[in-house]
């Protein structure tokens, strides 16, 4: 297991939390200079935080407080991480074969074991014939796979992938999916993966972390974060369209500039006439051709024809709010949605998740 606690505010803030079991592969996830990657160099011992900890299967990597300073801190080479970079960092003028040498050096002897043991590992990325050719002789994809053989030759604790698909094509991106997938079977490490991608974090993650400005806002199991993000930034983040603003009083919800009331679970832990936030998810959604006495009258704005699945854009009372709809092109034809034409959207209460709304500049909106 793989336990991260670390803050630093310069030269880039950081306030993480996170735990990553044996097998798990965790997904850290968040805009652009958010410090996802900031988060992988200083668990790898590249970058170094002012306070908290890093500990690897028991083993304390690294320890520091704001009286003592750092009190633990192993090298990058003693933490025995696997990195594969974004671009990976392939030595140019070096075989595919002698590139996974290189992880090999400090802990087999002989070149003839090394080379044995790396060619194993090329044939375990299902690359073992191209063994002899130099990275420009390869496709990115193969790159990819050299580079994640040398990453795991040196059998780390803990691999750390920084968006390692992004610069490869959809198909190829596919393979490795499922390379990475028969690995985690095999390895049984923490993996933690950063990608922007959250179609993919979504697919291959057993949990998602989402970074902003530095800070771990959320972390849960994908289908727990997309459905019931924590607060409203976390649901920005993930790309929850319908996300809208209501007061919420003793498990009835009303809806800002409508005067629909909806029945919405209690827990107890918001007081009476809060202003929140609201998210509604796909599967709480539905239109109908007829109206209902709990449906809302739409008028649809826009259909975005997207392969088979179209994107529709709803205004609904009288203008006041815009919803977003997923349907394929066979329910669209069904529902006979037309540009300019009127329909009926029936909302699930029971679906509905409630946030704290806090103003921009609180910093508890990270945390509630």
């Amino acid at each position: 297991m793989l336990k991260v606690k670390l803050s630093q505010t310069t030269p880039n803030p950081l306030q993480l939390s996170l735990e990553c079991l044996s097998g798990e592969l965790h997904a850290l996830v968040g805009p652009s200079g958010s410090g996802k990657t900031t988060a992988l160099r200083t668990i790898a011992g590249l970058n170094h935080a002012h306070t908290g900890s890093i500990e690897c299967n028991g083993e304390l990597w690294f320890e520091a407080n704001e009286i003592n300073g750092a009190s633990t801190s192993l090298s990058p080479a003693e933490r025995s991480c696997g990195f594969l970079f974004q671009q990976y960092a392939l030595f140019p003028h070096l075989s595919a074969l002698d590139n996974v040498c290189i992880a090999l050096h400090n802990s087999v002897a002989g070149l003839t074991e090394r080379q044995a043991q790396a060619s194993q590992w090329l044939n375990r990325m299902g690359i073992g014939e191209l063994a002899n050719r130099m990275p420009n002789q390869l496709s990115g994809g193969q790159q990819q796979r050299v580079a994640l053989a040398r990453a795991l030759a040196r059998s780390p604790k803990v691999l750390l992938l920084d968006e390692p698909f992004s610069a490869i094509d959809a198909p190829t991106r596919q393979g490795l999916y499922k390379t990475l997938a028969e690995l985690r079977k095999d390895l049984n490490i923490p993996i933690l993966l950063v990608t922007h991608d959250l179609r993919e974090a979504d697919l291959l993650a057993d949990r998602i972390t989402v970074i902003d400005q530095g800070v771990g806002l959320q972390t849960a199991p994908p289908q727990v974060l997309f459905k019931r993000p924590r607060n409203p930034r976390v649901a920005e983040l993930v790309g929850i369209s319908n996300k809208f603003e209501g007061v919420f009083t003793a498990g009835k919800l009303s809806w800002d500039r409508c005067d629909r009331v909806f029945e919405v679970l209690d827990k107890g832990k918001i007081p009476a006439n809060t202003p929140v936030a609201w998210v509604i998810p796909a599967d709480g959604l539905s239109l109908h051709q007829q109206p209902s006495a709990s449906s809302i009258e739409a008028y649809v704005e826009q259909i975005s024809a997207l392969g088979q699945i179209a994107v529709i854009q709803l205004l609904l009372n009288n203008a006041a709010h815009t919803l977003t709809w997923e349907a394929s092109a066979a329910e669209v034809k069904r529902l006979e949605l037309e540009v300019g034409k009127n329909t009926h959207v029936q909302i699930d209460g029971s679906k509905i998740h409630i946030m704290p709304l806090r103003p921009i500049n609180d910093p508890r909106r990270f945390t509630s």
